[in-house]
């Protein structure tokens, strides 16, 4: 018997559309989140509202201003070179943990994963090729067994997906960085940990140097 999946109720399906929103830059950083326009956008009561945009003050991705209400927070150029840091280690032990133990059914799964980041990342679909990141990186973890580690990961995940939104909106970026995920599995299939961790490395490095630049002209 196959595993029935709990139906999302209001406030999930809610908090997804709006964390979405802003992961994707849809709402742009500094946007002031108006209650009644996103009642009325996604359908939903005040009440519903009032409880995502508290549940993403705790992720970061909101912040509050006395007697002005919450607007779209930005990543400042600290925070972000802090959490590619973070993943750079978190990272760099889950690949190298991973390329000891993977299965060959491991590998074909993160190489149709990677198949998959690709081809939506082709038709411009940002949303779908970013949750697709998250899984790709969530079996490379759990296969290694640094659970806690992807605890960590989690919690940083609106953010990391927020900094990959717009690395990816980059120019060359839709390519490389698939080659990159490409380039990850063939060094975890061939068992190669040192060459998974300096590919992670570089991938990690290249990333945060396109976000610098891209803070040059327009808040991250």
């Amino acid at each position: 018997m196959q595993k029935v999946e709990r139906p999302k109720t209001l406030k999930e399906s809610a908090l997804t559309s709006l964390r979405d929103a802003i992961t994707s830059n849809t709402l742009k950083p500094g946007t002031r989140l108006v209650e009644r326009t996103l009642c009325e956008t996604m359908g939903v009561s005040r009440t519903v509202v009032r409880e995502c945009i508290r549940h993403l003050e705790s992720e970061r991705l909101v912040h509050g201003i006395p007697n002005s209400g919450f607007v779209v927070a930005s990543i400042s150029d600290s925070e972000a070179r802090e959490i590619y840091e973070i993943r750079a280690l978190l990272e760099g032990a889950a690949v190298k943990a991973c390329s000891k133990v993977i299965t060959s059914e491991v590998i074909s799964q993160l190489y149709a994963i990677h198949d998959d980041i690709a081809l939506y990342l082709e038709k411009d679909d940002i949303k779908t090729a970013l949750k697709l990141t998250t899984s790709f990186y969530e079996l490379i973890f759990k296969t290694g067994e640094k659970h806690v580690a992807w605890v960590l990961v989690e919690q940083l995940n609106s953010r990391i997906s927020r900094l990959r939104a717009f690395t990816l909106n980059s120019e060359g970026r839709k390519t490389a960085g698939p080659k990159d995920l490409y380039d990850l599995v063939k060094a975890l299939e061939e068992h190669n940990p040192e060459r998974a961790v300096e590919i992670c490395e570089r991938h990690l490095r290249q990333a945060y140097e396109i976000a610098v630049q891209i803070d040059k002209g327009t808040k991250l």
